[in-house]
C-alpha cells in the first residue's frame, strides 16, 4: 500500500525532508532544525523557518532524505 501518513518515520536534526507542495520561493526541500512536540524546518533555498506539528509534517511530507554529511576539513579542494 502507500505511505502511512499517521506514522512519522524516525527523524533526526539535520535530516532533509521533501514536502508535497513547494514553498513560495519554489523549494520543496527543508532541513530539520528542531525536534519536540513540533518539528522545526528551515527552507534550503531561502532560509525561512517554520514549525509544524508532527501530524502536519507527516501529512505534508513526501520523502525523508538523509542528512548531508558535514564537509571534511582535511579534504583539499
Amino acid at each position: 500500500m502507500g505511505y502511512n501518513h499517521a506514522m512519522l518515520p524516525d527523524i533526526n536534526i539535520g535530516d532533509r525532508v521533501r514536502l508535497r507542495k513547494p514553498h513560495p520561493c519554489g523549494s520543496y526541500e527543508w532541513r530539520v532544525v528542531r525536534l519536540g512536540a513540533d518539528i522545526g524546518l528551515e527552507c534550503l533555498t531561502c532560509g525561512h523557518k517554520v514549525m509544524l506539528s508532527r501530524r502536519e509534517l507527516a501529512h505534508r511530507m513526501k520523502a525523508l532524505l538523509p542528512a548531508e554529511p558535514p564537509a571534511d576539513p582535511n579534504r583539499n579542494g
